[in-house]
């Protein structure tokens, strides 16, 4: 997705909170800059004395010495400010692009993450956004000083000798052409670079991730084939640049040489002739700064590369900024929900994507207050799809979602959320203690309320059991726990957080029986008095719901009770019999 304002317009107003401390940065970059033209200029001064005078007093040469040690003082003042308060600006600029980012990745829909690698996204909000700040603090600071000196040294030289200044200085334009091809070519292959530094972090991640199924296939000489494959695309990418950049400077290198030796056989043959005054003062005046004019348009090319650098990595972070908050609170929400009235479907439809296939198709479904209702039926039917749009991970093509008569899409995201409750198949706990994982339900409950709710999920007798009981580190994504007692204190997650709707998604598909057990027994207890949907594989789990929907491709096919369901002697009893047969 392309930005609709153009790169520099979108990217200024961030210096906006940090404009007194930049302006203090530039103005310090000046005086560094002034500082640097200063010394040759009293090199000059003081050789010109010696020349005209036939000597200079010791006292004057002192003198001479006093104000460059004053000079070079103030130069090193400037630089050490431009060092460090400048960074810390840079620092905090990345911090806020951070926030920024990080703010809009926890608003954007559940599709957007069907869509894009974890991987990739954390190589943008790190590596990106670590260039881009390198890039705001540099380049203005140190293309003020390369531009300030460069023109410093032309009008000071012009005083001098016109046309010897003018003859180095068309040389000038050697550099630009060279630069302007330069920032052509690095800036596709910089694209390049960050999309596959991308695409490495998400294939790491996604390999890392799934260790255990690495190793229990034994295919880790298949997994380090894929990561040298990207990293061997990696090198031919960054090989690239860097031969671009080889040329680029060797031609940089003849140029700047090609400007000292017309300086030198121009200067002195200007001294031969008596064309315009000049002395050999001045040609070593001109040679000295030729030096500063050299490493001054040396740092234009230069960071011409790192403009590219924090541009490429900037029109990344802008395409996550312009990604569409599909799920957005309404204008005018609904007061006072009755959250524990009835759950309805009507005429629902919905697909996962714009131009894909409709998962569902003009669905209708109705939960009652305060009742249990399963969803059974083959895998791919939509059963999840239907618990996802009540919480609105997702906003439906057509029909309507209701809870206690209101449509979901008047009711504020947040506040609908904190009142439905999800126990999925993959539990997913943080990489911290027990009691910060269950205080995610609720986190300014005391610990009694925490030990309460552990109580009722049936998970305080093996907490206390752990090494460190409530503060035992869970690892990252519980690793250091089993499945049943993961799915226990997510549980316990939700006693504490306490919503009045329940959606319980294959809860304990993959538990064996005793932590199957377990387990359904704290559901049940959490349960109790709220309005719940179960959808499960495992039949004999769900016999005791109010409600069963047998949900096909086609929609709801079936809906009754166990017992009548059973005696209707349908597709429910077929599943039932096929899974009694295979347990």
């Amino acid at each position: 997705m392309k930005n609709k304002k153009g790169f520099i317009r979108r990217f200024l107003p961030y210096y906006a909170p940090y404009k007194g401390t930049l302006v203090l940065d530039l103005l310090c970059a000046l005086l560094y800059s002034l500082a640097g033209l200063a010394f040759p200029m009293l090199v000059r001064m003081l050789l010109m004395r010696f020349q005209s005078a036939g000597g200079v007093a010791v006292s004057t040469v002192l003198i001479f010495g006093a104000v460059m040690v004053g000079i070079k003082l103030a130069e090193t003042a400037c630089r050490y400010f431009m060092i460090t308060v400048g960074h810390i600006m840079g620092t905090r600029f990345e911090a806020d692009l951070r926030r920024e980012l990080y703010a809009k990745l926890l608003i954007l829909p559940a599709s957007f993450y069907d869509r894009n690698k974890v991987g990739d996204l954390m190589s943008r909000v790190n590596n990106d956004l670590f260039d881009i700040t390198e890039f705001s603090h540099h380049c203005p600071e140190e293309l003020f000083i390369a531009t300030v000196r460069i023109v410093g040294i032309f009008v000071y030289l012009m005083l001098v000798n016109v046309w010897l200044t003018v003859i180095i200085f068309a040389t000038l334009p050697l550099f630009l052409v060279l630069a302007f091809l330069l920032n052509g070519k690095l800036e596709s292959n910089f694209r390049a670079r960050r999309k596959k530094v991308g695409e490495i972090n998400a294939n790491l991640e996604d390999s890392l991730s799934g260790i255990s199924v690495v190793r229990s296939f034994a295919n880790e000489n298949i997994e380090m084939e894929k990561f040298e494959k990207d990293n061997k695309e990696f090198i031919d990418i960054k090989s690239k640049s860097y031969k671009i950049m080889g040329l680029f400077f060797g031609e940089v290198t003849f140029a700047t040489g090609l400007m000292y030796i017309i300086t030198v056989v121009a200067g002195t043959l200007f001294i031969v002739k008596g064309i315009g005054g000049l002395n050999w003062v001045d040609l070593m005046t001109y040679v000295l700064y030729v030096q500063t004019l050299y490493s001054s348009v040396d740092t234009i090319i230069t960071y011409t590369e790192q403009f590219q650098t924090g541009k490429s990595g900037f029109n990344r972070f802008a395409e996550i900024m312009d990604v569409p908050v599909e799920l957005t609170d309404p204008e005018a929400p609904a007061q006072g929900v009755d959250y524990g009235g009835d759950i309805e479907l009507r005429g629902v439809t919905f697909a996962y994507t714009s131009d894909g296939k409709d998962v569902l198709e003009g669905m209708n479904l109705t939960v009652k207050s305060g009742t249990s209702v399963a969803l059974v039926g083959p895998s791919g039917a939509g059963k999840t799809t239907v618990a996802n749009l009540i919480p609105r991970l997702y906003d439906i093509k057509g029909g309507v979602v209701t809870i206690g008569g209101v449509p979901v899409t008047q009711i504020p995201l947040g506040e609908l959320r904190r009142n439905v409750g999800i126990v999925q198949q993959n539990v997913y706990l943080f990489n911290g203690t027990v009691k910060e994982n269950i205080l995610y339900g609720k986190p300014n409950a005391t610990d009694e309320e925490v030990i309460a709710a552990a109580k009722a999920a049936g998970a305080h007798a093996f907490i206390e059991k752990l090494e460190n009981g409530y503060d035992t580190e869970c690892g990252e994504r519980g690793v250091r726990l089993s499945g049943g007692q993961k799915q226990r204190i997510s549980i316990a997650r939700l006693f504490l957080k306490n919503p009045p709707i329940l959606i319980l998604d294959e809860a304990t598909s993959a538990l064996d029986n005793e932590s199957e057990r377990l387990v359904q027994r704290s559901l049940r207890e959490l349960c109790k008095g709220r309005t719940s949907i179960v959808i499960a594989h495992r039949l004999t789990t769900v016999r005791g719901a109010d409600t069963i929907y047998v949900i096909t491709e086609d929609g709801v096919a079936e809906e009754g009770t166990h017992a009548e369901l059973m005696k209707a002697g349908g597709i429910y009893k077929a599943l039932y019999t096929m899974y009694e047969e295979t347990a």
